[in-house]
Parts: structure tokens; sequence; C-alpha cells
């Protein structure tokens, strides 16, 4: 039954998340912890993997599609991710060995992620200016900084990734997500890489992968259809609509852990 809902969850999450940019897994994450059947620690695991895997389906579709990117502000922003990803699963293990409690992890993680939604959904609101930087630092410090949230959070990406993009490169929505996207699966990647180096994957119910990946795959390759579909201001509704749904979701979790 559990499987059955996080395939759910998972399908249409990656859809909205591959289209709006946004990953999944800031949906994913708030609605399994909603759910309460895992640990902190495996629904982080849960949604990295879910969003890994369709950042690969979404990014070749896009690619096939015949999608043009600057690879020099790809590579560079996703050397940054990978450094970003490996530095916030290591943040992340740090804070559970300090607080050895996982409700205060999970409200960091809250906080952190109602924090990121609102300065996302505050820049698309009032069209703040845009800049348009070429300097290879600020390629790397966008990608680290969402690598770092992304692994942090349990998020893949969430909708900073959009934001960043646009805001510091004068991007186009449309743009920005494909961007994103491809930084999600560097920063995805190190933390799978880093859970392997380190705990390995024995602590986890494995079984609900089963669910997991083939939900990732569906969504992945729905949300990159509809990308094809949807015009620039579509894509922005979308973006957020679910910047405030997920928002509701996390206050509420937030006070729910304590109550």
């Amino acid at each position: 039954m559990i499987g059955i809902l996080y395939f759910i969850v998972i399908v249409l999450a990656n859809s909205v998340g591959s289209v709006s940019g946004m990953g999944g897994g800031v949906i994913i994450k708030p609605i399994l912890d909603l759910v309460g059947a895992h640990d902190v620690t495996s629904v982080s695991f849960y949604s990295a993997v879910a969003v890994f895997t369709m950042s690969i389906v979404s990014t070749t579709r896009q690619l096939k599609k015949g999608a043009k990117f600057d690879w020099k502000l790809l590579l560079l922003v996703s050397i940054g991710a990978i450094i970003g990803g490996f530095s916030g699963n290591i943040a992340f293990n740090s804070f559970l060995t300090f607080f050895n409690d996982e409700r205060i992890v999970n409200l960091i993680q809250i906080v952190l992620t109602i924090i990121t939604l609102l300065f996302a959904f505050l820049y698309a609101k009032y069209n703040w200016k845009n800049f348009q930087f070429k300097s290879f630092l600020w390629y790397l410090g966008c990608g680290f900084i969402l690598g770092f949230l992304a692994s942090l959070l349990g998020i893949g990406g969430g909708p900073i990734n959009v934001s960043l993009l646009m805001l510091l490169f004068a991007m186009p929505i449309k743009q920005a997500t494909f961007y994103s996207i491809a930084t999600i699966f560097f920063s995805q990647f190190s933390k799978l890489i880093t859970i392997a180096s380190t705990t390995g994957f024995a602590q986890y119910d494995l079984t609900i992968l089963y669910y997991v990946i083939p939900a990732a795959i569906i969504g992945g390759l729905v949300g990159a259809r509809l990308s094809n579909v949807l015009s620039e201001d579509k894509v922005l509704i979308v973006f957020q609509s679910i910047i405030i749904i997920v928002l509701m979701i996390n206050i509420f979790n937030g006070v729910m852990l304590f109550t």
C-alpha cells in the first residue's frame, strides 16, 4: 500500500517538477514526510533517487528534441553542484549526529525549504531585476549553492534553482528549467555516491525502489512532453502554483512535528 502511494505521489510530483524545473523533490519530500511511513533519512534517500532518475529521463528527452544550451555554463554550474551536493550531504549527516533528534533536523529542512520557496515566489511575483553575470566564479558559486541546498534539504533541486538561474544569468524560465534539471542530475548523483561510500544502502528498505524508479521515469517522460507543449506563461503559472501548494504543506508539517 505504501509503495503504491509513493508511486502515485512521485509520478505526479516529477511530472510537474520536470515542467517547472523544480525537480519533484520539493513536492515528494514534504508529502512523504506527511505520510510518515519512513524516517527523515529514508525519505531524503527515496526523494534523491526519484529526482535523480527523473533528471536523466527529462534531460535526455530535451536533448533529443534539440534543446540548445551553453556547454560552458552547464559544465561549470554542474561542477559546482557536485561539490555542493557532497557538502550538503555531509552537513545533513552532521546535523543528525549533532542534534541526535530527527525531528529537529526535519524542522531545519522545513524552515530552509520555506525560505527558498518564499524567495522563489517573490522573485516570480514581482519580477525582480535580472543580472547577466558571465564569470566562471559565478557559474561555480551558483552551482555550489544549488547542489548544497538540494542535497541538504533532500528536495533534489527546488524552486530556488529556477529563480537563481533567472536572477543571475537573465534566463527565460523555460531555459532555466532545463539547466535546473541538468544541475539536479549532478547534485543528486553526488549525494548518492556519498551515501554509497559512507553509510551504504543497507539501512534503507530498497524494495520501495521498485515503486520509486518506475514512477520517476514516467514522471520524467510526462514532464518533458508537457514542457515542449506549454508556453512560457503557462510554465510560470505551474511554477507559482506549485510553490504555494508546497509552502502550505511544509508549514503544516512544521507545525505537526511538535504537536
